[in-house]
């Protein structure tokens, strides 16, 4: 059955039931997707000791996942042309359902790393033609509420993961964890596939460009694993890091040569000449590695300093829904009517609002302390992925938009990586600075208040090593409480200086569409 076409070649926009269960269809195998990004961090324990592994080579299935999902992500508009967008966002929900099957059987840590690396690459295009489907089923007045739907499952999944994970981990077991992933991504694929199986994009045979794949598999590679060890081997200390980044930094630089002279390139660079492009992308980027390091940090802080389970601190974390929900039509219906710049630079004073209020805490904060800003955060999540993909994509050609939605997961993920790396070294060299600090003024014989702790814990009966132990113990906490508030405050001051980076853009039209004559 041939669908109407609209002017400029895309299909007419999705009405009524066909267009509710498209959308609803797409959200929930795009949240399948960034939950599952998140969802096994507070399960590696229990896969760990399950498969006979160390803590930190169980890192590992987060790690692999991540790297193939951002090598993969890239090739979304070269394999969208060969195989159609239909198609291959359908194939990629059912081979991510198979691998996560997969991964629950997995007998041990290699076969799980293995199942993992598929899963994330199969996982790749999944995202941007979410994004590209939810704009083709929306007329171009309403793309803004397309976005908003699409940016609520990619900010509130993350948040979600580490809860529904411990939750899973702590009453079932860690394989389940995967095993929720068959009943929604067999459904999520067979609704996609009964709506827009009519709608499918044409396609043209294009010759696979190896060599910047290979750059590509070998500069992106090489980065997450420095940035994933290089906390454990000390950073540029180690010979290792020092070869993995001599490697990913000349990697790189060979593949941004190759990729902007080869005829048929895997990635399409040629789209940061797009002011808009490069600016919402950077934007979006910067502003997720600030916000993904801190979802990461504050957890781990509640979990490992403050006494919460980790099911405790999912449930600390889950009320940032709530505003990010009721705000979400509102930032929809506005985004083709107001400036985005405006709508983004609303993200970013909140964000840093919220991190500021958090550089605040100490260790006596009371849930309702910890709540309050979790709170706010919800309206700077509404407010940061709509306006800025609008941004992002403004003024591109239809057959651009999966490419360009492509390089702009990829970027965002990969700084997302980068984020929760550089927060947790950050914070734990803040840690260690505090702690040094602590420890000289507590050694000063004749501070008063430290005296007088000694003191009364004397008096309870405890011994010398009793006490010493307490008291390192003390000293921890409130390193890490500092540390914490270091990293906090300067994320906050970060989310300020963004402002003017998103007003680099150029204004756009109603309906998101850049200004012809100024998007370059």
């Amino acid at each position: 059955m041939a669908v109407p076409q609209a002017a400029d070649g895309t299909p007419q926009p999705l009405h009524g039931v066909p267009l509710l269960l498209g959308t609803f269809a797409l959200s929930l195998a795009t949240f399948m997707n960034v939950l599952d990004s998140s969802i096994a961090n507070v399960s590696l324990p229990a896969i760990s000791g399950d498969l006979g592994v160390s803590p930190s080579q169980g890192v590992w299935v987060i790690t692999s996942f991540a790297v193939a999902n951002a090598i993969s992500v890239p090739l979304t508009g070269w394999l969208t042309q060969r195989i159609g967008t239909v198609r291959l966002f359908t194939g990629s929900v059912l081979l991510f359902t198979i691998a996560s099957w997969m991964c629950g059987l997995a007998p041990s840590i290699e076969m799980l790393i293995v199942f993992r690396v598929i899963q994330g690459a199969v996982a790749g295009p999944m995202i941007p033609l979410s994004q590209t489907l939810l704009l083709q089923s929306y007329p171009k007045a309403k793309a803004g509420m397309a976005l908003a739907v699409w940016s609520m499952t990619v900010l509130v999944a993350p948040v979600l993961g580490p809860l529904l994970g411990g939750w899973i981990t702590d009453n079932i077991s860690w394989p389940w964890i995967f095993y929720i992933n068959v009943p929604v991504g067999l459904f999520a694929a067979g609704l996609t596939w009964s709506v827009y199986r009519d709608r499918e994009s044409s396609t043209r045979r294009l010759p696979i460009d190896v060599i910047g794949l290979a750059l590509l598999v070998i500069w992106v590679g090489a980065l997450q694993i420095m940035l994933d060890k290089g906390r454990e081997l000390d950073w540029f200390h180690s010979d290792q890091i020092v070869v993995l980044a001599v490697i990913s930094a000349v990697a790189f630089a060979v593949f941004l040569v190759w990729e902007l002279t080869d005829e048929h390139p895997v990635v399409d660079l040629t789209l940061f000449k797009n002011r808009n492009f490069w600016t919402g992308t950077l934007s979006i980027s910067v502003g997720y590695g600030l916000f993904f390091g801190n979802v990461v940090m504050l957890p781990l802080w509640l979990q490992l300093y403050m006494g919460y389970t980790a099911t405790a601190a999912g449930w600390v974390l889950a009320p940032v829904g709530v505003l990010a929900i009721a705000c979400m039509p509102f930032v929809g219906r506005s985004v083709a009517t107001v400036d985005p710049r405006k709508l983004a630079t609303v993200a970013f004073v909140v964000f840093a609002l919220v991190l500021w209020m958090r550089s605040l805490f100490n260790t006596q904060a009371d849930i309702e302390t910890i709540l309050v800003p979790t709170v706010i955060q919800g309206i700077g999540m509404a407010f940061f992925f709509v306006p800025l993909v609008a941004l992002t994509l403004s003024g591109l050609e239809p057959e651009r938009i999966p490419a360009a939605t492509g390089l702009s997961n990829f970027v965002r993920i990969t700084a997302g990586a980068m984020g929760t790396s550089i927060t947790t070294t950050l914070w734990d060299d803040r840690t260690a600075l505090h702690h040094v600090q602590l420890t000289e003024q507590l050694g000063d014989a004749t501070g008063v208040a430290a005296v007088d702790m000694f003191v009364k814990l004397r008096s309870t009966g405890l011994g010398a090593e009793q006490i010493a132990a307490y008291t390192n113990r003390l000293v921890d906490q409130q390193a890490a409480m500092l540390g914490a508030n270091d990293i906090f405050a300067g994320s906050a001051l970060l989310f300020l200086l963004m402002i003017g980076l998103v007003w680099l853009a150029r204004p756009t039209k109603a309906g998101g569409t850049a200004d012809a004559s100024a998007a370059h």
